[in-house]
């Protein structure tokens, strides 16, 4: 039996621990039929207590199995096409249960915001939900999607009243280019909230760029009741008014000199692995990009003066090449490479330094 062969009445006595089962199940088959079924048999029938209904479907049902896609990719027993298509699924979900709680909202009543993706972030579920989720609280939204160039977001703004604008992130790299959104938002008079893992432990990032920060969509909710103070229009700033430490210029220059310290990296690899020298092409090519995303979150953590960025992202690549047959250790001569090569860069080479001392690497006849 299929997960769509399952009854309406079966679902009667499930908890949410069981939807939440259901739905995954749902998405490993590509049921979309089920899937969106099982979340408006959630939502419920009537009017009254619908929207409340619909918040909790959205972050107590669709939300935690989202994040279970993730975790399950990350560990490799999903594939890439698995987890777009069970995004693309619960990004239908959300959708379903926007429509079945419709006829319960009211005229928006409490203002009117923008919610966006910044420039380049492709993962727009967590933004849809904030969106939705304000939306079933009464608010008028604009919902932008995924990936919004800072220029078209500005003249939405111009076009479009707003009380406050929400960016979405969840890659640290996006960060300077969100910096430069948040600037400009700001300079139009616009306050600005940001959210989403890229903006770091607490929102440590959106603080140091000047934007407020909600760790969630009821967060968001609680900050805009409040109310958020209404920036000075004026020309947007540079990054280093906010960050001095960009006065430097490491983080300039390094990001300048990013493809031949990719180039060079590999090849320092292939010397110091001798695994890669019976690499297929393909394997080659994964490595490559696995260079390049490593010494992009370097230049992130430069541009933000924060090693933990870094560090972090070297201890989850771990994780996930460990889960792909590949051990920790082919890292390190990753890392040595690039402290050779960035000497002269005393934050760069700290940065690294604290990353390398940080990975796990299994000592002498442990397993890799």
């Amino acid at each position: 039996m299929t997960t769509s062969e399952t009854t309406t009445g079966a679902h009667e006595a499930l908890t949410y621990t069981e939807l939440r089962e259901q739905l995954w199940r749902a998405l490993l088959d590509c049921d979309e039929t089920h899937a969106v079924a099982l979340v408006r048999f959630a939502v419920g029938e009537g009017t009254a207590g619908r929207a409340a209904a619909a918040e909790r479907v959205l972050l107590e049902l669709i939300a935690p199995v989202q994040e279970r896609v993730g975790i399950e990719w990350a560990a490799d027993r999903i594939t890439v096409a698995q987890e777009h298509a069970a995004t693309a699924i619960n990004e239908r979900c959300i959708s379903a249960v926007a429509d079945a709680a419709a006829p319960a909202l009211a005229g928006p009543a409490r203002g009117r915001v923008t919610v966006a993706c910044v420039d380049g972030e492709w993962h727009a579920l967590p933004a849809r939900l904030v969106a939705e989720v304000l939306r079933l609280r009464g608010w008028g939204v604009d919902y932008l999607g995924a990936q919004v160039p800072t220029e078209h977001l500005i003249a939405h703004l111009h076009q479009r009243t707003s009380d406050a604008v929400l960016l979405s992130s969840s890659i640290p790299s996006h960060l300077p280019t969100a910096h430069a959104a948040i600037s400009a938002c700001q300079a139009t008079g616009i306050p600005v909230m940001a959210g989403g893992a890229a903006f770091g432990p607490q929102g440590r990032y959106a603080h140091r760029m000047r934007a407020a920060w909600a760790p969630d969509a009821v967060g968001a909710h609680t900050l805009l009741e409040q109310g958020l103070d209404r920036p000075a229009v004026d020309a947007a700033r540079l990054p280093d008014l906010d960050l001095p430490h960009l006065t430097d210029q490491e983080y300039t220059l390094v990001r300048q000199g990013k493809r031949q310290l990719v180039k060079q990296t590999l090849a320092d690899i292939e010397d110091a692995f001798p695994p890669m020298r019976s690499y297929s092409e393909l394997q080659r090519e994964r490595t490559a990009e696995d260079i390049d995303h490593i010494v992009t979150s370097l230049i992130t953590a430069l541009y933000v003066d924060d090693a933990e960025l870094f560090t972090t992202f070297v201890a989850w690549t771990a994780g996930i090449l460990g889960a792909r047959g590949v051990p920790a250790r082919s890292l390190l001569p990753a890392l040595d490479s690039l402290l050779h090569q960035l000497n002269d860069f005393p934050r760069a080479t700290g940065i690294l330094a604290e990353a390398r001392g940080a990975l796990t690497v299994p000592g002498p006849g442990q397993p890799a």
